[in-house]
């Protein structure tokens, strides 16, 4: 299985990079971890929409280059709320149903456009509270390595 997280905007402290890096260093164990980083639109005079709205056809057009059997999840505040259990079971679900590439979504600061999260198979989120992208891209990082530790039985997830 390949898992791509696809973001909007690149890791700036020293600190999110090392994290990140950890956890797909540990990923990889499980199979084939890619992070993609698409530049964000907010230095631009455009309203929030505009700014939403561009970086989704950026996104869009990622995800046609490489869209042939992949199951794609969009980060999203309305989205489902698993626990690292029920992620760790709809991982095993999705590569039982064949699915060879999972692709997560970040969006910018603005979230994902309209046309993104329609595009999308489902949405995943990490509660109701508002995170950084930058800290959102490496608690996914740590939830899939603690979904791929649980699915191996290994120790870490307790």
């Amino acid at each position: 299985m390949k898992i791509t997280i696809l973001a909007v905007g690149k890791l700036k402290e020293r600190y999110w990079k090392e994290a990140l890096a950890q956890y797909v260093q540990r990923l990889c164990a499980y199979g084939r971890t890619e992070i993609i980083e698409l530049s964000d639109r907010e230095g631009q005079k455009s309203t929030a929409e505009h700014v939403q709205i561009a970086e989704g056809a950026d996104i869009l057009k990622r995800l046609a280059a490489g869209a042939a059997n992949s199951h794609v999840v969009a980060l999203d505040s309305q989205g489902t709320n698993y626990s690292s259990e029920q992620l760790s079971r709809r991982l095993d679900d999705l590569k039982l149903s064949g699915k060879s590439n999972i692709v997560f979504i970040i969006g910018g600061s603005h979230g994902l456009s309209k046309e993104v999260l329609s595009q999308a198979h489902e949405s995943l989120s990490f509660g109701a509270q508002t995170w950084p992208h930058q800290m959102a891209r490496v608690m996914l990082a740590e939830q899939l390595y603690r979904a791929c530790s649980i699915s191996a039985n290994h120790p870490y997830h307790k």
